[in-house]
């Protein structure tokens, strides 16, 4: 067998379908579970059906249409009783010893030259009434039934045989095309009449040998010709005489007639008639089979092709979705932060405008002769200390004004003493007290026990 193209599992497949079916050849076993997709169990169930007569599935439909069969005898390997191996019973009857006179040898002669051209004569006269109107055209309404009346009748009579395909012509045809095989065709005929078809059926196809190679390497197809189904199969290959079996096989994509098996014959000689046909003819199965597996291996790489392709497009979509997640979370971020600096820009423009309009609230600074003024030191975050002269009477606001408006001074800010610690004004809790604020920041210096020359002290709230 030909492993190209094959993985090791289908390999050890191929392998185990042939311990289970005992098939030699193992491209046959590469072909059957090529058509299953590589199921093992199925494909040895189906070859179990054949075996046992069951018609496979491939074609189950009674409806189906047969392929066109070429019978051209110029492309056929044709035997026939006369051939070496051949044998009849029912050919000329004797006509006795050979004598030993003249006049006896001359009457042998006239008498074996007679009885040839009788023999001859009646054979074309039955074969003209036969095809040429002794018979009206048959209508076929259940060639199953015709095949099954067939199988039980032959079974009956002759117990050991091949096993007989349980299905229609039309179906045997399209299982052999598809499954790649050869179908060897049987037309049987009431043997009671007929001592070539009994000796045939009771000797040479019952032979174990020529049963294990049919089995083996054909489907076999028959039915009898006094039947609808079976004379329609005679009416299309052309008999000349029974017994007759012929070979058909694809061939050039066609299915033909490749071998023509006409009359009795030996076991032996049925069996080298065979591998004969199919050894001249296994060329182009072959082919065929190689050819498929081009095809399926084809397909298969096209569709592994496809997957990773639509694997590839889903991939790029997943990337290009993230993208656009990781392009909008900047986005966000960047509007965030444009939203945080626009805030604090117009913090500081709200700031700088209020210092403008606070400015003027900020009480001048008294005299230092004054009577009730004191000095105040104030010490800013950044290390400045600032003095300034207030008024008792001024208020804790009138000194948060000042110190919002200097330009060294934090935007939010409380105002402490050093020790004990006590806070004068926070704007926190000033927007905590809501109603007592206006009591906190209309406190005066001397309320809040300032002395002159005292250190406040600022602290940034936003550091």
């Amino acid at each position: 067998m030909e492993a190209e193209g094959l993985t090791n599992e289908q390999t050890d497949k191929v392998l185990q379908f042939q311990d289970l079916t005992g098939i030699e050849d193992m491209n046959i076993c590469r072909d059957v579970l090529i058509r299953h997709q590589w199921d093992l169990e199925v494909a040895f169930q189906e070859q179990m059906n054949i075996r046992e007569g069951r018609p496979t599935m491939l074609t189950a439909s009674t409806d189906v249409r047969a392929p066109a069969v070429i019978n051209d005898r110029f492309l056929q390997q044709v035997f026939s009783a006369n051939m070496p191996g051949g044998r009849t019973v029912s050919r000329v009857p004797s006509i006795g010893p050979m004598p030993r006179n003249i006049t006896g040898i001359v009457g042998y002669v006239i008498n074996f030259v007679f009885q040839y051209f009788y023999s001859t004569l009646s054979g074309i006269v039955r074969a003209f009434l036969n095809f040429g109107g002794g018979n009206e055209p048959r209508l076929v309404t259940d060639p199953v039934a015709d095949v099954m009346k067939f199988i039980r009748e032959y079974n009956e009579r002759y117990t050991e045989h091949p096993v007989f395909y349980q299905g229609t012509y039309a179906q045997a045809l399209n299982d052999a095309k598809q499954e790649l095989r050869f179908l060897l065709v049987y037309l049987h005929k009431d043997p009671s009449n007929n001592p070539d078809i009994d000796s045939f059926c009771r000797d040479t196809l019952a032979s174990r040998p020529v049963i294990d190679y049919i089995n083996a390497h054909t489907l076999l197809w028959g039915c009898d010709v006094s039947t609808p189904e079976g004379y329609r199969v005679m009416q299309s290959i052309t008999v000349r005489s029974f017994p007759l079996m012929v070979m058909i096989s694809l061939r050039s994509n066609r299915m033909m007639i490749v071998g023509r098996f006409e009359g009795d014959c030996t076991p032996e000689e049925l069996l080298r008639r065979l591998q004969a046909v199919i050894s001249v003819n296994e060329v182009w199965l072959s082919q065929a089979r190689a050819d498929r597996l081009e095809r399926n291996l084809t397909q298969t790489l096209r569709r592994q092709q496809d997957e990773a392709y639509e694997q590839s497009l889903l991939a790029d979509e997943e990337k290009e979705r993230q993208r656009q997640r990781e392009l909008e979370a900047v986005r966000q971020q960047q509007e965030a932060e444009e939203r945080v600096r626009r805030d604090v820009e117009l913090r500081k423009e709200e700031i700088a405008r209020q210092k403008i309009e606070l400015a003027s609230l900020v009480p001048s600074e008294p005299a230092s002769d004054a009577a009730d003024a004191i000095a105040v030191v104030f010490k800013l975050p950044n290390g400045t200390r600032l003095e300034r002269r207030f008024q008792q009477s001024n208020s804790i606001l009138d000194v948060y004004h000042f110190l919002f408006c200097h330009p060294e001074s934090p935007d939010e800010f409380e105002i402490t003493t050093n020790f004990p610690k006590r806070v004068l004004y926070s704007k926190a809790v000033v927007d905590a007290a809501e109603g007592a604020a206006h009591e906190i920041v209309n406190k005066t210096l001397q309320d809040v026990g300032l002395k002159n020359r005292e250190v406040l002290f600022v602290h940034d709230l936003d550091a």
